[in-house]
């Protein structure tokens, strides 16, 4: 909660969202929360455990995603598990890849996928790619492993706010969204189908290549989790 129950951080990044023309309802709905939470994140400044849902999800419409149960599977991603009554924890299931016809996709792979080909992530670029689409990803990796600071103009570019530390010393950063209000969104699919493709279909090797190329990350990181998403602008 934030100090004397003013609005904190929950309440501005739920603004952002309302200014992107969703309504409270939905918020809650993408939070699995219901509306009368959400408006007490402006009257009484609750919401501080939701801030990492928030902020996947304003980065996920930044990134061009729009339907509500596409931004539900990204925000319970980062949402904070309930407890059962004997105080352990409740167990959640989440959706790793999510397709919702003529509209967006979605697809994540952690340490042990990406171990083993994350085969998930290329049906993404190859689909998007066939509209003509955008894609976007979320990059997590070791902090060190990152050339710029988080926020830098070199980096993401310059956006701070698509920047999610973690405990663990890895930070998540997104690449492809809006640099700002009024710019397009969103990396050329086809040209990244051909990235894969010269990968030999190894979705994490072409995002770690661009990054070491464009130099926002050194060729040793190592990325331990990738989030794709790709959709056709209207």
């Amino acid at each position: 909660m934030s100090p004397q129950g003013q609005p904190g951080e929950a309440a501005r990044l739920t603004q952002q969202l309302l200014d992107a023309g969703y309504s409270r309802k939905q918020v809650g709905e993408i939070l699995g929360r219901n509306s009368s939470l959400v408006s007490q994140f402006f009257t009484k400044g609750k919401g501080a455990s939701l801030v990492p849902a928030l902020d996947a999800a304003v980065r996920a419409v930044q990134g061009g995603i729009r339907d509500v149960d596409d931004l539900r599977g990204i925000a319970a991603s980062h949402t904070t598990r309930r407890r059962t009554k004997g105080g352990k924890t409740a167990r959640v299931r989440v959706k790793e890849q999510i397709e919702t016809p003529g509209n967006s996709r979605l697809a994540r792979a952690g340490r042990q996928h990406i171990a083993s080909g994350a085969s998930r992530l290329r049906p993404v670029i190859d689909n998007t790619a066939a509209v003509d689409g955008k894609i976007a990803f979320t990059v997590r990796a070791r902090k060190r492993d990152y050339v710029h600071s988080a926020g830098r103009m070199a980096d993401s570019p310059g956006l701070k706010r698509n920047v999610v530390q973690r405990r663990d010393g890895t930070e998540e950063r997104a690449y492809g969204g809006a640099p700002a209000p009024g710019w397009e969104a969103g990396l050329d699919a086809r040209e990244w189908q051909q990235r894969v493709q010269a990968a030999g279909g190894d979705v994490t090797a072409a995002v770690r290549g661009w990054l070491v190329e464009t130099g926002r990350i050194h060729p040793d990181a190592n990325i331990t989790n990738l989030e794709i998403r790709g959709w056709k602008p209207n």
